[in-house]
């Protein structure tokens, strides 16, 4: 079998999109996973604009309208009140072939972006093989990985690191993450329960505050997935079981009767950034290279943005068409974006709905139902939010 040209390890959303790009456009590539298969846990869900713009082309996007949830507004609300700010992304329509978030699970996204890589024969895809080591020298990237059949070693002419938080391909380059971890652990659980029939005005996606606490809800056309933050002095592992959950659940719709909890899953959020996204012929990308507040869900799609953006400069220097140098502006484009757009915002966003005053509260609410009332304000506040001027940035970095 020919050496691939280009190793990719981790098959989350970010791997597998750089995979189906450079199997596209005919470069061979092998993609590792440590995993059995896509992974089925509860993850991200939020698609944004030019997420859904860059996906297009592949025929993702299609795949994921057919199956997902279109979310023309979201919204901020207090509760139980009711009183809100709705966001309606319809005034981006001039800006994005899309102009609405799409709600679609992760897991279904991966097993759509595999679904597209078997007709491409430039693309081994291989699960259940676990990188061990990461080397190199001035030619080639030395990677060796175990698996069921013993343990292996592949040469490529780059590596991508795209294996996640906990990135195997970082610690072998002696990449440090700077940063912290709030405090707060976090539930993510999904039911049946109709919160949009005994919530009046809720959008499919809406962050609430609620006396003393918050939650939000994201609906998917089968489902609602609920993130609960348990109140002060209850254990995660109390948090999980079935009677505090209907308690927190109980918060937001108090004579629901039992509410049927499907999944849930505990997670703490990171904030932290790579020093660096490149060393020599391995470059970082994702949550390998950046981490953040899901509040916004910004954190998946950024790392999709960095795939196309990578993957774009690596083709042209693989094809002979730009010379290695244009890899650092990967770095210089990508890695500010994730400081100052989606890490710093993603931060912002959690705070706002941590505030506790109620009185600061309704001021915050207040002003942002004067921007979603000002047509200008609000494309220029959605513009931000929904990622499009974070790119735009990007695109004009040399």
């Amino acid at each position: 079998m020919a050496e691939p040209r280009v190793v990719i390890v981790g098959a989350g959303p970010v791997g597998l999109t750089a995979a189906l790009l450079f199997g596209r456009s005919g470069i061979r590539v092998t993609l590792l996973e440590a995993e059995a298969a896509v992974s089925e846990e509860l993850r991200a869900s939020t698609f944004h604009p030019p997420t859904l713009d860059m996906l297009a082309p592949y025929g993702i996007t299609a795949r994921m309208l057919a199956e997902g949830l279109i979310c023309p507004t979201w919204q901020i609300r207090m509760h139980p009140s009711g009183e809100r700010a709705v966001f309606d992304l319809n005034v981006l329509r001039d800006e994005t072939d899309h102009p609405y978030r799409l709600q679609c699970e992760q897991s279904k996204f991966g097993q759509y972006l595999v679904d597209a890589l078997r007709d491409v024969l430039e693309v081994t895809l291989r699960f259940s093989t676990k990188v061990t080591d990461v080397t190199q020298d001035g030619d080639k990237v030395k990677v060796v990985a175990a698996s069921a059949d013993g343990e292996e070693v592949l040469f490529a002419d780059y590596v991508i690191g795209a294996d996640g938080a906990r990135s195997t391909v970082r610690r072998c380059l002696g990449i440090e993450m700077d940063g912290d971890i709030y405090p707060e652990t976090t539930i993510l659980a999904t039911t049946h329960f109709p919160f949009h029939e005994y919530l009046d005005g809720l959008s499919n996606v809406s962050y609430c505050w609620k006396p003393n606490g918050t939650f939000s809800l994201l609906r998917l056309p089968d489902v609602w997935r609920v993130s609960l933050h348990p109140p002060e002095g209850m254990s995660t592992e109390e948090a999980l079981q079935p009677d505090p959950q209907q308690e927190m659940l109980h918060d937001i719709v108090p004579d629901a009767g039992p509410i049927d909890v499907l999944q849930t899953r505990p997670y703490r959020i990171h904030r932290r950034l790579a020093d660096t996204y490149r060393n020599g012929r391995v470059l970082l990308a994702g949550d390998a290279a950046h981490l953040n507040s899901p509040s916004g869900g910004m954190g998946m799609n950024g790392g999709i943005h960095d795939a196309f953006n990578l993957c774009e400069k690596l083709i042209a220097v693989l094809r002979g068409e730009a010379g290695d140098e244009l890899l650092d502006r990967y770095e210089r484009q990508r890695r500010p974006i994730a400081a100052e757009e989606i890490i710093q915002q993603a931060d912002r966003n959690r705070a706002r709905m941590r505030e506790r005053d109620p009185s600061r509260r309704q001021t915050i609410l207040e002003d942002l139902q004067r921007t979603t009332s000002d047509s200008a304000k609000l494309k220029a506040y959605l513009l931000k939010s929904s990622m499009i001027d974070g790119l735009r940035r990007a695109a004009v970095i040399e």
